[in-house]
C-alpha cells in the first residue's frame, strides 16, 4: 500500500487555467499529473478510513476562500503562491488529527502553491517567471472540494473527491 495524498481540488475554471499553463510549460515527458494543490504529500495508508471519513466532515463546510496571491521562483520551476486562511485551518485540522504519523515533509508546515513548471534548467525557469510577471494580478481561486489519492511512484490514483457545501 502507497502513501494517501490530500488535495484542495481546484474549480473548474480555474483547474483549466492552472492545468493548461502546466502543459505548457512543464516538460511533457515528466509531467505525470493534472495541477493540483497539494494539502499533505504522504499521509500513512493505514488511515485510508478514517482521512475519508474526516474530509467528508471538513467538505460539509462553504467553499474556503482563496486567492493566486503571487510567483514562486522555484529554482528548476515556477508555481502560483495560494493564500487562503481558510484552507491553513482545514489543513491545521487535519494535521492534528494525523499528529505522530505524519511525515517530516507534512509535518513540517505548508507552503501552499501550485506548480506549472519544474525540473527545468534554471533559465528556463527564469524566462517563464520573467513572462508570467508583467501580466500578474492576484484574483481569487476557486477551492471545490477536497481530494484523496494514492501515491503510484510517479502518477496518483483518485480514491474520492468531497464538494464543500453549495458546490455542485
Amino acid at each position: 500500500m502507497s502513501a494517501l495524498i490530500v488535495t484542495a481540488e481546484l474549480g473548474v475554471q480555474d483547474f483549466a487555467w492552472l492545468d493548461r499553463l502546466r502543459r505548457e510549460h512543464f516538460p511533457p515527458e515528466r509531467n505525470q499529473l493534472p495541477a493540483h494543490l497539494t494539502l499533505f504529500h504522504a499521509l500513512p495508508p493505514s488511515a485510508d478510513t478514517e482521512i475519508r471519513h474526516l474530509l467528508a466532515t471538513l467538505a460539509a463546510r462553504p467553499r474556503p476562500a482563496a486567492e493566486v496571491a503571487g510567483l514562486i521562483n522555484l529554482g528548476r520551476g515556477v508555481a502560483f503562491r495560494v493564500v487562503s486562511v481558510d484552507l491553513e485551518q482545514i489543513r491545521g485540522e487535519i494535521a492534528d488529527h494525523f499528529h505522530g504519523s505524519m511525515t517530516s515533509q507534512d509535518a513540517q508546515g505548508w507552503r501552499p502553491h501550485v506548480t506549472v513548471q519544474n525540473k527545468v534548467e534554471p533559465k528556463v525557469a527564469r524566462a517563464l517567471l520573467h513572462a508570467l510577471q508583467p501580466g500578474f494580478r492576484p484574483r481569487p481561486l476557486a477551492i471545490a472540494g477536497l481530494g484523496l489519492h494514492r501515491y503510484l511512484g510517479g502518477p496518483w490514483e483518485r480514491l474520492g473527491n468531497w464538494s464543500f457545501r453549495g458546490v455542485s
